[in-house]
This record gives C-alpha cells, sequence and structure tokens, in this order.
C-alpha cells in the first residue's frame, strides 16, 4: 500500500513538470475549464432558462456531445482488435493511449449528462427509480460505468506493473478483462444507440439503422482523434509512434467512414424517396420548413467536410501526414456535427403536434460545453504526461523521475508494460 501512494504521490507531482509549452497549454486548458465552470454556477443559479432549450426541443448541445463522445470512447476497441485479436505489431505500443483516451471521453460523457440535468442532486432521482431492465437509461448508465471502470482498471495495472517493473499477470488481470472491453466498447454506443431509437413518437430516430451508424462513424471519428493525438506525441516527446501505425490507422478510418456514408446515403434515400409525413424532421434538417433553417448550414457543413475527407482518404497524397491530418480533423468536425447538432435537434422538429420551435444554443451553453472539453484533454494530456515516464523507465518504483535527458525508449520494455506477447510471424 506504501509503494502504491508513494507512486500516486509522485504522479501527482509529475503532472505538474514539464517544458513552457507544457505549461502553456495546461494553463490554457484551465482556464477555459474555469470559464466554463463559471457558466455553469449560472446555469445552477438561473436553472436551465440559460440555455437555448425549451419545452419543444428538450435535448440540445449537451446530450449532442455526450452522443459525440461515447462513440469516440468506444472507438479505443479499434486499437484494441488489431493488437489483442490480430497480433498488429504497429499499434502494439500505442494501444495504451487509446484506453487512456477512453476514460476521458467516458469522464467527459457523466459530466455532459450532468449538465443535461440542470442540478446534479437530480442524479439521485434516477436512482430512486431504477427502472432496471426496462428503461434504456439505466442500461445506459450500467454500460457507460462499466466502461469507465473496465479501462480504469486495464490502464491502471499496465501502467502501475511498469513502475514496479514486473510482469503483467496477463492471464488474469490484462487479457478477460480487454476481451470483456472490446464487447463492451461496441454496447455502449449500441446502448446509446437503443436509447433514441426505443422513443417511437420520434420517427427521425424510429430507424434500424441508427446502430451501424454510431458505429461507423464511431470507429472513423475515434482513430482520428487518436492519429492526431499520436502525431502531437511524437513531436513533442521521444516516445516511439511508428509512421506503418498512423497509416493502419488510415486504412480504418478510410473502411469506416466509407460504410458510414454508404448508411448516411441508404437512411437520406429511404427517408426522400418514400416522402411521406415522417419524413418532415429530415426535410427541415436538410432544406428547411419555410423560414426555419437554422440546422440546414450545419449538415451541409457536415455533409461537405465527410465528402472532402473522404475524398483525401482515398487518394494517394493521404499517406503524407499533412493531408492525413487535414482529413481527421474534417472527420471529427463533421461526425461531430452530424451526430450532434444533426442528430439529436431535428428530431425534436416538428413537435408530434406539428409545432416547429428552433434551438440555438446560447453562448452560456457553448462555455459550459467548451468547459468540459477543456476539462477531458486536461486529464487525457496529465495521463499521457504520466503514463510515458513510467513506460519509457525513466520513472520507476527505484528510480524518481528525472529531467535529465530521457534515454532511449525500447520496444520491449514498453511491450512488457503492456502485458501483450509480440507475434513471431
Amino acid at each position: 500500500m506504501r509503494d502504491y501512494i508513494v507512486f500516486l504521490w509522485r504522479c501527482f507531482r509529475l503532472s505538474f513538470v514539464g517544458d513552457w509549452r507544457y505549461g502553456a497549454w495546461m494553463l490554457t486548458l484551465t482556464a477555459i475549464a474555469l470559464l466554463g465552470l463559471n457558466a455553469y454556477c449560472r446555469q445552477l443559479v438561473f436553472g436551465l432558462a440559460t440555455t437555448g432549450m425549451t419545452d419543444q426541443v428538450s435535448w440540445g448541445l449537451y446530450i449532442a456531445n455526450f452522443t459525440f463522445l461515447v462513440g469516440m470512447a468506444a472507438a479505443a476497441v479499434m486499437l484494441v482488435i488489431p493488437v489483442y485479436i490480430y497480433r498488429n505489431k504497429e499499434l502494439h505500443d500505442l494501444v495504451i493511449f487509446g484506453e487512456l483516451a477512453a476514460v476521458s471521453f467516458i469522464i467527459m460523457c457523466l459530466l455532459f449528462v450532468t449538465v443535461d440535468l440542470g442540478r446534479p442532486d437530480r442524479v439521485h432521482h434516477l436512482f430512486l427509480r431504477f427502472n432496471f431492465p426496462l428503461s434504456m437509461l439505466t442500461w445506459d448508465v450500467i454500460v457507460l460505468n462499466g466502461y469507465l471502470l473496465l479501462n480504469l482498471h486495464i490502464c491502471g495495472y499496465l501502467i502501475y506493473c511498469a513502475y514496479r517493473k514486473r510482469e503483467p499477470r496477463k492471464a488474469l488481470f490484462v487479457v478477460p478483462f480487454v476481451l470483456i472491453a472490446i464487447v463492451w466498447a461496441v454496447s455502449i454506443h449500441t446502448v446509446t444507440a437503443f436509447l433514441y431509437v426505443g422513443l417511437g413518437a420520434r420517427p427521425f430516430w424510429n430507424s434500424a439503422i441508427i446502430a451501424p451508424r454510431f458505429l461507423a462513424s464511431a470507429f472513423a471519428a475515434g482513430p482520428a482523434f487518436i492519429v492526431l493525438a499520436l502525431q502531437v506525441i511524437r513531436r513533442f516527446t521521444d516516445y516511439n509512434v511508428p509512421q506503418k501505425a498512423l497509416m493502419t490507422l488510415r486504412q480504418i478510418i478510410l473502411v469506416a467512414l466509407t460504410i458510414n456514408v454508404f448508411l448516411l446515403m441508404s437512411e437520406v434515400f429511404t427517408e426522400f424517396y418514400a416522402d411521406t409525413a415522417h419524413s418532415a424532421s429530415t426535410h427541415y434538417l436538410f432544406f428547411g420548413i419555410g423560414e426555419n433553417r437554422a440546422l440546414v448550414p450545419w449538415i451541409w457543413t457536415s455533409v461537405g467536410m465527410t465528402a472532402v475527407a473522404l475524398l483525401i482518404l482515398y487518394l494517394p497524397l493521404a499517406r503524407s501526414l499533412r493531408y492525413l491530418n487535414l482529413a481527421c480533423v474534417l472527420i471529427i468536425i463533421g461526425v461531430w456535427i452530424e451526430k450532434g447538432m444533426g442528430l439529436i435537434v431535428p428530431a425534436f422538429i416538428p413537435t408530434p403536434i406539428g409545432e416547429i420551435v428552433e434551438y440555438r444554443p446560447t453562448v452560456n451553453e457553448i462555455l459550459v460545453c467548451l468547459g468540459i472539453w477543456a476539462a477531458g484533454i486536461l486529464l487525457f494530456t496529465i495521463s499521457v504526461r504520466i503514463t510515458i515516464p513510467v513506460l519509457s523507465g525513466r520513472l520507476t518504483i527505484d528510480h524518481p523521475y528525472t529531467t535529465e535527458a530521457e534515454p532511449p525508449l525500447h520496444r520491449s520494455t514498453s511491450a512488457t508494460a503492456l502485458g501483450i506477447e509480440r507475434s513471431t510471424s
């Protein structure tokens, strides 16, 4: 126990150590997070009236971000499957960063649900009437918290073993939990999709294709974020991020994005070709109804960005990291709009009695969202800051962290830390 407390204390101290660029980055994120906290305090005082949500459109920017981030968290499985199932060598040493990102994203999801409730004390009403298994909301609570615990265990155990300079007990503490986490990752986004699909009074969500679309878009946007994060790690640390690993992720993104676009086209065809009364929300989303067109610029921006990103990925120029980065940024923004403003809000417009009440997020609402995003990225930055010195052997039980020149990172060291047997073929 004493060693573990010392380990936590050293990690805490290490999170404050870095050059001026690290300090400036952390200061910026902290300032944005505090602005968001101030906006949330204003919401606590004046209520959800500080948001753009109304009785007619009761879910807005908060649930849009929650939906997007659930997918980003689930996308960690796209690094885990190639490594643990197919013994992929390129992604071998990088999979832990996907797990760390998943932890940060799930925590952000829980924060977005909390702010959407208006007041945190309303959380206990959920548990007073925990209608399991009939309510999909209870399923969502279980899978999200279970996924968070799984990833915390996997990351924490592997990092602590590397700190203790001992071999992880793969058969008991790594492989079984990793295999469960693979299934669990798919379930968290599927359950979230069922949360919407089960609301039969909203025709916009009442489609069997929603869950596959969720997974496809998540498996494109999640690895896109990982590609950008890995390049930042490679640029500002000496951790080895091979080029082939980024190209492997590019292939995963390409396949997932192609499937997502195909599913989107199938759904658009179904909605517009039949042209029934149930297509009113889709008409509003893509072309507006009368003078009401608040979401039209959003969705066409998303469509344009996704199309350009897909074109770049299919061309040979995507082998250049510059264009791959551009494609990744376009994918992340495009999917965020598609699964956020393009999926949550239009389901409420028009209402079941034909009212059209448009939704526009307020400044206070946007500040709360920015604050949660900053807090999540801050958490991810700190976890990466701690993980790299431990895996590289600069911070171990018999070697406190030093700012001297880092020794070269031996691949076998990180392989041992991750508890994965390399393929000899």
